[in-house]
């Protein structure tokens, strides 16, 4: 049975499409990388001044000079460029990104985004993520549904300091996928096995649900949630 992890990530890499530039947020977001279909032209990029990441190096081969932005080591692909961060957040304020898939501490019905510090814990710092949920064309935020106390991070309002305001184009968790409209907040898809009600039951945020919804490959009769 798929842990909740990669229940996610798995709906995540269907996101990612032939030709696109990537960037993939520290944590659970670079696991996208190491799923992505062989065959498939995709340019990650890393706003610590490297296009074209390719995957985590084996054991013993590891450059310390070659990391991702979440200081991990990885390698570089046949035609990557290196470039200075100036250079790398240029690309990402210019609109050059296609696709941002961040981590998410909080989601709110409107889009908002909180992702970057937790009040009262040690924090180093914003990294690139208030740049990117104004820079790339599309942002995807994939998070578990429910914290370690049971509580949706799907909420009305965040309570968490803002990474960004109404920049969630579509959330991804382990219960069910939810796209941002200017109707509001709607359930497009539920995850394998996961029914309507549960999705309710730990969701604290207003949404609607699709007239057609998938679960898995299956479609299912949509309605109104609260």
């Amino acid at each position: 049975m798929k842990g909740q992890r990669e229940i996610i990530v798995a709906r995540a890499v269907r996101e990612v499409r032939d030709g696109m530039y990537v960037n993939l947020g520290i944590g659970m977001p670079t696991l996208v990388a190491g799923a992505i279909p062989e065959g498939m032209n995709v340019m990650l990029q890393s706003e610590n001044g490297l296009l074209g990441i390719g995957p985590y190096p084996y054991e013993g081969e590891e450059d310390p000079d070659l990391i991702n932005a979440g200081k991990e080591t990885v390698t570089a692909i046949r035609g990557a460029s290196f470039f200075d961060s100036a250079e790398s957040f240029a690309m990402i304020r210019g609109g050059h990104i296609d696709l941002a898939i961040l981590g998410g501490m909080e989601v709110a019905e409107n889009g908002d985004l909180a992702n970057w510090m937790i009040p009262g814990l040690m924090v180093k710092g914003m990294g690139g993520a208030m740049d990117l949920v104004s820079g790339a064309k599309r942002i995807v935020v994939i998070m578990e549904h429910v914290n370690k106390h049971g509580q949706s991070k799907v909420r009305k309002a965040c309570t968490l300091p803002l990474t960004g305001s109404g920049v969630v184009d579509r959330l991804i968790t382990d219960l069910a996928v939810f796209d941002f409209t200017p109707e509001g907040m709607r359930l497009i898809e539920l995850q394998p096995g996961v029914t309507l009600d549960e999705v309710r039951q730990r969701t604290e945020a207003a949404y609607t649900v699709a007239p057609e919804l998938h679960n898995g490959e299956a479609a299912v009769k949509g309605g109104a949630i609260g």
